[in-house]
């Protein structure tokens, strides 16, 4: 009766349906994993933005690679900006998504050692190979205080770290390279700065990232597994049908040959 299943078509069809299964339950965990990860990044986001400022140097030192637990952690600094070395970074959005520039700005500290502050958002001019006209930070010793951030790669932002880029712009936040560019200890990581506020508003400060939102990876797991399971439903639905049709494509072949010849 289900002779049909070692023909062609049907062999295909279940060599692709056993393949199909493995790999539905994979992309399942796989979303499940991306969500455990998100709910885990929350909870370090809301820690540290509820945590008291820290001095910057207790949680990082040059070389040093900012730990994920400190991910967004209150720090602060004292010193001066260094405007004659600042830089900016290429193709960042602001909270209406408009594209321009982040501005980089190397923060003297008292013992000699340097902060990256990314002091916020500037807009790009039409050019983008010009640099643009930033408003200076206060001038002289001043406490600063801002959320730390590890160092960006291109494996860990999916951003290239694109040669030959006009004067003073770059694309990724790094220390190791702008320890290599100043010629000073540069503590690993930067941060992004919340206080002092521009007194005109610009540069544009950066939000607080969202950690409320657990988006949609735990509903996509449940839909991969679903299929999973639907896979060898279907499966069988469509076996049945087949041999449903066969039977009954062979009865009538047979209620045909039996009929008597008219005279």
């Amino acid at each position: 009766m289900y002779r049909f299943l070692w023909t062609r078509q049907w062999v295909i069809l279940t060599i692709v349906a056993i393949a199909l299964i493995p790999a539905m339950i994979r992309l399942g965990f796989w979303q499940l994993h991306r969500h455990e990860h998100r709910v885990a990044l929350n909870e370090v986001i809301s820690a540290s933005l509820a945590a008291r400022p820290v001095p910057a140097e207790s949680l990082t030192a040059p070389g040093a690679t900012v730990k994920h637990a400190d991910l967004y952690r209150k720090v602060t600094a004292k010193g001066h900006f260094d405007t004659a070395n600042e830089e900016v970074v290429r193709r960042r959005t602001n909270a209406d998504d408009k594209v321009g520039y982040h501005v980089l700005t190397p923060f003297v500290l008292e013992d000699g050692k340097v902060l990256m502050v990314n002091r916020g958002w500037v807009p790009a001019d039409a050019s983008q190979t010009a640099f643009p006209k930033i408003p200076a930070p206060e001038r002289g010793e001043i406490t600063v205080t801002g959320r730390l951030m590890p160092d960006e790669t291109t494996a860990d932002s999916g951003i290239k770290n694109v040669k030959g880029l006009p004067e003073r712009q770059v694309m990724l936040i790094n220390s190791v390279q702008q320890a290599e560019r100043l010629g000073e200890e540069v503590l690993g990581g930067y941060v992004q700065l919340t206080s002092p506020v521009p007194k005109d508003g610009s540069p544009e400060l950066l939000p607080e990232p969202e950690h409320s939102d657990i988006g949609p990876h735990l509903a996509y797991a449940v839909q991969w597994w679903l299929f999973a399971a639907g896979v060898p439903v279907g499966w069988v639905v469509l076996l049945r049908r087949e041999a449903r049709e066969r039977a009954q494509a062979a009865a009538q072949a047979g209620a045909q040959e039996t009929e008597p010849a008219s005279v």
